[in-house]
């Protein structure tokens, strides 16, 4: 919402954050609809060039739910018009495009697994894993703040469920703590990380209420 009001405080700062949230998940969305790499990179620019250009984000209204599933179906109205063939909007002109990096997208796309997954399963599995980046960098950013990076980077193992490479014994040697307090640093570190994905998550959604809903199906597209 901020995002669409140009005369919010926070408009830029959230208009670059939904381009960098989402660029990536658009440009496979393209890719794997079949355009190739140079042309899904052209029109990845040019959809958000679009959506600057006519204040898309302005008519976003609440009431209609998750803003993941307001962006899709702009960019399949986006194809379907066959926008692809005007020529690349030119940078500048008094719209304020906010940059993004393309250079390692087909990298990226090329890693992705070739099981037959639609364009629309691809999008969101890729809109879950930016999600998760996401909440991990503004934690990592929260301990870098606290002069605390080391304990971070010591700990953030214990976020991903499976098999820990070390012990929490090993852990505490490490940080010259006890075991004890290296438990509590994971529990609390644990309940954060949940903080943070809950309202990364309602920000993109009209009810709070639809939080659980939403982590239910982040989960589901992650298998």
């Amino acid at each position: 919402m901020a995002a669409g009001e140009p005369g919010h405080p926070g408009a830029q700062k959230a208009l670059a954050e939904l381009c960098r949230n989402y660029w990536y998940p658009l440009y496979a969305f393209v890719r794997r609809k079949g355009r190739p790499p140079e042309e899904a990179k052209d029109l990845t620019q040019d959809f958000f060039s679009v959506v600057l250009e006519k204040n898309y984000l302005g008519d976003v209204d609440q009431g209609r739910g998750r803003f993941r599933t307001f962006l899709l179906a702009a960019a399949e109205n986006f194809l379907r018009n066959d926008w692809a063939k005007r020529q690349t909007l030119k940078r500048g002109g008094g719209i304020s495009f906010v940059p993004f990096e393309t250079e390692s997208a087909e990298i990226r796309y090329l890693r992705e697994p070739v099981d037959g997954e639609t364009p629309e399963k691809l999008f969101d599995r890729r809109w879950a894993l930016g999600l998760l980046e996401s909440v991990m960098e503004k934690l990592r950013g929260e301990f870098s703040k606290a002069d605390k990076g080391s304990h971070f980077e010591a700990l953030e193992v214990f976020l991903s469920g499976e098999k820990h490479p070390a012990s929490y014994a090993e852990v505490a040697a490490t940080l010259g703590l006890s075991e004890g307090a290296v438990r509590v640093a994971v529990h609390r570190l644990r309940a954060r990380y949940g903080e943070l994905l809950r309202k990364e998550i309602a920000m993109t959604l009209a009810d709070a209420q639809d939080v659980d809903d939403e982590l239910r199906h982040l989960f589901v597209v992650l298998g």
